[in-house]
């Protein structure tokens, strides 16, 4: 058993996966590029099957000539909050492996899966770097491929918002209130020994 950060795990883990959390309370500071690149190179060391590595990252930094465009892409709400990041970007994975274009492309089964590998090693490397990552799929699916330039071939697979953790009170008072590290299900609930459980 862990405990930190106000959650405790049933088993003994790295408090680091209990430290990190999906805040939406950002400080409103900028992001120095490197720092987020930082972030982007850890992210892109998952594991991938036949290391296709699908996952692709299209950023914009707070300030920056595309965060207006970015923010735009978000539903409203979203757009509330991400406001203060410093960083948003999309996580797009590749549908197929092969040389693009070609007609010897598969389709791969896990690049959605893949893409999710490396958001789970984004967020940790940007917890890792004093920073917090809020990934989402509140955006417009139909607008982000217009707006994103994103070509056939690649799926948008979610927003994530990235900076340093701010004052709570700029959120409305519902969102202040959750304004806190989540709690998980038990573990029992999700892993099963042989037998699925349908719950």
């Amino acid at each position: 058993m862990t405990s930190s950060n106000s959650r405790e795990s049933q088993y003994p883990i790295d408090k680091l996966f209990l430290d990190r959390w999906s805040p939406r309370a950002y400080s409103n500071e900028p992001m120095p590029e490197a720092d987020l690149l930082t972030i982007l190179e850890a992210a892109h060391w998952a594991p991938s099957a036949s290391n296709l590595q699908p996952w692709r990252f299209l950023y914009a930094l707070r300030g920056s000539e595309h965060w207006e465009k970015f923010l735009s892409v978000l539903v409203e709400f979203n757009q509330g909050w991400v406001k203060s990041a410093s960083a948003l970007l999309f996580v797009i994975s590749r549908t197929h492996g092969g040389e693009l274009g070609s007609a010897e492309q598969k389709p791969s089964y896990s690049h959605s899966f893949d893409a999710g590998a490396a958001w789970g090693f984004l967020a940790i490397q940007a917890h890792l770097a004093g920073y917090e990552a809020h990934g989402m799929t509140g955006f417009h699916v139909e607008k982000s491929y217009e707006v994103l330039g994103i070509p056939d071939g690649f799926r948008v697979e979610a927003a994530v918002a990235i900076g340093k953790i701010g004052d709570k009170n700029q959120l409305p008072e519902k969102l202040r209130e959750r304004e806190v590290p989540s709690q998980r299900n038990p573990l029992s609930g999700l892993a099963f020994n042989g037998t699925f459980i349908a719950k």
